[in-house]
């Protein structure tokens, strides 16, 4: 691969790939395309009869449902949302199952949810399926579960939904398949616009003017797809985002945008803490516990605490703020919210001992 940026090879070797395709990828005018199902298909096959492992996170079961519903444009509400998923689903499935059977392949669908992911629980569970399906030989298929999510437990979109299940899997690369070939200066159809072949530093994207909200059919946008890099990347996997229309050479880490990851992984239940829960409370804390949770990386005692805010229970992730409300981390709390109040400001040594433990320990606080 001369010319091409270093580290585009750990594309093209890697033994566990997420691979993630937009409605726009698949379907047109509310239809799904065959031709373009059975091009993706076909390159995903290729790769898994070469001994890889893939993952394949698909968007379309909305668009997919449009016509035989009659509708002519995505649907607003979510009821309408909801139905056509549970139609264009079925559909999309179908459609799936038979393509890789051409190639002798088995998928399985997963449907998830973002509180799928937000419970602890839950996200092992996933973890566990996934694992089993790839360990049977058999090529997921996830999507988020549009037919029962609502607005306030989606992932949004599913470019965030592949690089949580890229770090789920334990993925050596993400591929973003996109309508356009990669990442630009500015709206590709502007003249002047050109190609970034490589973002290797996040302060890169200061310079990049990024526009688009999606297609009419579809949720995401360039956005979410550089936020899903870099929730890739902060787990040490390497990104590229390019054409779905060129797959094939997008597995083999040529063309698009590469993502150089910053580092190295992280661990699984920081990076589950950091991307996939969703506070259900805060704590309000002093200077100095600011200082000893953020600088020295300590665990956080009812001492430095000042005030509480929201409901819930022991284990529930929780935001950690500043005197000025910054949030500067998010934890695990190890006490109801209700048993909080009596506790905040006193020493662990003025309290009974069965409550002498730390509110938020250091092993499940993450600063943010």
């Amino acid at each position: 691969m001369d010319g091409q940026p270093a580290g585009r090879e750990l594309i093209a070797a890697a033994a566990r790939t997420v691979v993630k395709v937009g409605s726009s990828s698949l379907t047109s005018r509310g239809r799904l395309q065959a031709s373009r199902l059975d091009a993706l298909v076909d390159a995903l096959a290729a790769r898994r009869a070469a001994g890889r492992q893939v993952v394949l996170v698909s968007s379309g079961a909305i668009a997919a449902g449009m016509a035989p519903l009659g509708l002519r444009s995505r649907p607003r509400d979510l009821a309408t949302q909801q139905a056509a998923a549970s139609v264009g689903q079925l559909l999309l499935a179908e459609r799936y199952a038979a393509s890789f059977a051409r190639h002798g392949l088995t998928v399985g669908q997963v449907l998830l949810t973002a509180e799928d992911l937000h419970r602890r629980g839950s996200y092992r569970n996933a973890v566990r399926t996934l694992e089993r399906l790839l360990a049977l030989g058999v090529i997921p298929i996830v999507n988020e579960n549009d037919t029962v999510a609502t607005t306030e437990i989606r992932f949004g979109d599913n470019d965030r939904l592949a690089a949580l299940v890229a770090h789920l899997v334990r993925a050596d690369a993400l591929v973003l398949l996109s309508d356009i070939e990669g990442l630009y200066t500015a709206d590709p159809r502007r003249p002047g616009a050109t190609l970034v072949a490589e973002v290797a530093d996040p302060t890169q994207l200061a310079a990049v003017r990024i526009t688009g909200t999606g297609s009419g059919v579809g949720t995401g946008g360039m956005s979410t797809k550089i936020d899903a890099a870099l929730i890739a990347g902060g787990a040490g996997i390497p990104v590229l985002l390019a054409a779905a229309g060129a797959v094939a050479d997008a597995l083999a880490g040529i063309g698009g945008t590469y993502f150089t990851p910053p580092g190295q992984r992280t661990a699984t239940r920081l990076l589950w803490l950091r991307h996939a829960t969703s506070p259900r409370g805060r704590l309000l804390l002093d200077a100095g516990a600011v200082a000893a949770v953020v600088g020295n990386r300590a665990s956080l005692l009812a001492a430095g605490i000042t005030a509480v805010a929201g409901d819930f229970a022991a284990g529930d992730p929780v935001e950690l703020a500043g005197p000025d409300g910054t949030v500067v981390a998010r934890g695990l709390v190890a006490f109801d919210s209700e048993d909080l109040p009596g506790l905040l400001g006193r020493s662990s040594r003025d309290l009974p001992a069965d409550l002498r433990r730390e509110v938020v320990h250091r092993d499940d606080l993450i600063v943010l």
